[in-house]
């Protein structure tokens, strides 16, 4: 009796998995889509601030940048910290930023956005050094 149930599970499960074939196999511009919806362009941008920025200084370039994701609908997800390596690799930078779009439309409009025009200015006086990377997740 068990080798009649074992062959009755695979018979089974082998029709179960070609009924599954349709349903599973997307058209090319199926699979492009979900291509890129699970694909995330990342926006790094390392800051090292003036010697003489005060740590409220900081602070309040901190807090705006914060702001960003209410003001910009276009950030899809934002993060921030600062460097704790024990390498000593990080060339002065000390805060990084991570800035998530969705398409580099999105990442575009960011970079031109009112909002991001008035951090900047806010940024700039206290800005000794920066570095910007974008990538696209894989």
């Amino acid at each position: 009796m068990p080798k009649v149930l074992l062959l009755l599970l695979i018979v089974v499960l082998t029709t179960l998995s070609g009924c599954d074939e349709g349903k599973t196999k997307k058209s090319a511009t199926e699979q492009q889509a979900v291509t890129k919806i699970d694909r995330t362009l990342r926006h790094i941008v390392l800051f090292k601030f003036k010697d003489n920025a005060s740590d409220q200084e900081i602070k309040g370039v901190i807090n705006a940048f914060e702001k960003l994701p209410s003001q910009i609908e276009e950030i899809s997800a934002f993060e921030w910290g600062i460097n704790n390596s024990p390498e000593g690799l990080n060339k002065d930078l000390t805060h990084s930023f991570l800035v998530s779009f969705n398409s580099e439309k999105d990442r575009d409009t960011y970079l031109i956005h009112p909002e991001h025009l008035a951090f900047v200015e806010v940024l700039k006086p206290h800005l000794d050094d920066v570095l910007v990377l974008d990538y696209w997740t894989k």
